[in-house]
């Protein structure tokens, strides 16, 4: 067995660059990699994440997008971040309302999602959770987004899988499947990098 493929390995890794970097979590190496091959971020850009503690991904957003940008996060336990750009609301992303997000801004040109159910272990259920998770980003997204936005989120694989995919589709002009090397081997999670949303 590799280094890279144990999966202990792996975490001790990805977490040890994280804390010498001053990141939050090892989740914020999955999105510089998608960020790498997809090129989500400008300077100035208005950003949302949800489900966004403990932080690390808006912290990445906040080097990328800079100080004339806007960032935006939301998650269901505080998060103690110290950004000058970023407004975070404590929330349920069920519940919250395309204006709350928004507050003064006219549209996202992000939306991120890393959120994850609290897993059960039972495949299908968990799988079925993410999905709620999944959509109701996506629904988000598609309230929120300006013309040519773009979306990320993460989705386990599982039944509807495909049909959430479709739907990406249907409304950005280019959908990709990645899995980063950040997400452990046996993870069944994706991340769906969608971008130039068609607003309506």
């Amino acid at each position: 067995m590799s280094k890279l493929s144990d999966r202990r390995f792996r975490k001790d890794r990805f977490h040890r660059q994280a804390k010498k970097e001053g990141f939050r979590a090892r989740a914020v190496f999955k999105l510089e990699e998608i960020d790498r091959k997809h090129d989500l971020f400008r300077r100035g850009m208005n950003v949302c994440d949800l489900g966004c503690a403990p932080g690390s991904w808006l912290q990445y957003a906040a080097g990328r997008v800079g100080p004339g940008g806007m960032l935006v996060g939301i998650d269901r336990r505080p998060i103690d971040l110290a950004l000058p750009n970023l407004r975070a609301l404590v929330g349920d992303v069920f519940q919250v309302s395309r204006e709350e997000l928004l507050g003064e801004l006219d549209g996202f040109d992000v939306v991120l999602s890393d959120m994850a159910p609290d897993t059960t272990g039972i495949r299908h259920v968990d799988q079925a959770r993410s999905e709620a998770l999944f959509e109701r980003a996506l629904e988000l997204a598609e309230t929120t987004l300006v013309h040519g936005g773009n979306f990320v989120g993460k989705l386990f694989q599982g039944p509807d899988f495909q049909r959430l995919v479709a739907r990406c589709r249907a409304e950005f002009a280019a959908v990709k499947m990645e899995k980063p090397r950040g997400s452990r081997t046996e993870s069944i999670e994706q991340y769906v990098v969608a971008r130039g949303f068609r607003a309506p």
